[in-house]
């Protein structure tokens, strides 16, 4: 549970799959009492397409659940990388609102396996140009080659973007900005320790932040050590909204707007 209330607020990055059906209204209930008026659960597999899909199912008149599809960079090795068709295929419905999460991974993924990444990537990106509607970014020590990729892929045309759960540096999050995308933090940028996250978060166009919980994981503080859950999304948005010397409503306000102006297929 959580003490900040901000209605309308949206948790823009969570993995419900690794909730139980058992489990989904106890968490929706919090997250409704929570102030959201929604959240999107995140694909890692194309294979868990559909399950993605199902999810979205338990939204509420007041707590819609949306999805995106896509192979995180972590699992590039388990099936052959899918053509930009298949994943249009896929994703040409009317709950699937992204395309993702994708991008590149240097921490967990060999040298040997960073091809596939890539190439894996760049069809991610193909896809959500065909269909208008963003690409979701994972970066994890792996700055330099997501821009590359993201600024040599958009001069071949325009595509929403989408960096989530943010924890790169600065230099990262202005060319994704320079692109006209969109950067989301997590509750990374509650930990003690991660000023240079908050400095970003503080420096960044307003009109261009949102926030997420990537939950099960990262749960912010003051819920540090607890399993992760949209409600705490809450938390985030208000310590962003502390660092910027702004009303934590009307903060919460403006990441919700931004969240519409980038899932434009959302209705």
């Amino acid at each position: 549970m959580t003490d900040v209330t901000m209605p309308g607020l949206i948790d823009s990055h969570c993995h419900l799959d690794h909730f139980s059906d058992e489990e989904l209204p106890a968490l929706l209930d919090a997250a409704q009492e929570a102030g959201l008026g929604g959240m999107v659960t995140i694909g890692t597999r194309l294979s868990n397409a559909g399950e993605q899909k199902r999810l979205t199912q338990f939204g509420r008149p007041d707590m819609r659940i949306w999805c995106t599809i896509g192979t995180h960079p972590d699992h590039v090795e388990e099936a052959p990388v899918p053509q930009v068709q298949d994943i249009v295929a896929l994703a040409d419905t009317p709950e699937v609102i992204g395309i993702g999460e994708t991008g590149l991974d240097y921490f967990h993924g060999q040298e040997g396996v960073r091809p596939l990444q890539q190439e894996s990537f760049r069809r991610h990106i193909q896809a959500a140009r065909a269909l208008e509607i963003p690409v979701i970014i994972h970066a994890r020590q792996a700055d330099a080659d997501v821009a590359a990729i993201l600024e040599d892929e958009s001069a071949q045309g325009a595509f929403p973007i989408l960096l989530h759960c943010f924890a790169s540096g600065p230099e990262l999050a202005s060319r994704v900005v320079a692109l006209g995308g969109y950067v989301s933090f997590s509750g990374i940028a509650t930990f003690p320790k991660c000023e240079e996250i908050r400095g970003v978060a503080r420096d960044l166009p307003i009109e261009r932040i949102l926030v997420e919980t990537d939950a099960p994981y990262l749960a912010p503080v003051p819920q540090r050590g607890k399993r992760n859950q949209p409600a705490f999304v809450a938390h985030t948005a208000r310590r962003i909204a502390q660092e910027r010397g702004l009303d934590v409503a009307a903060f919460a306000e403006q990441t919700t707007q931004n969240f519409h102006r980038l899932f434009r297929k959302v209705r």
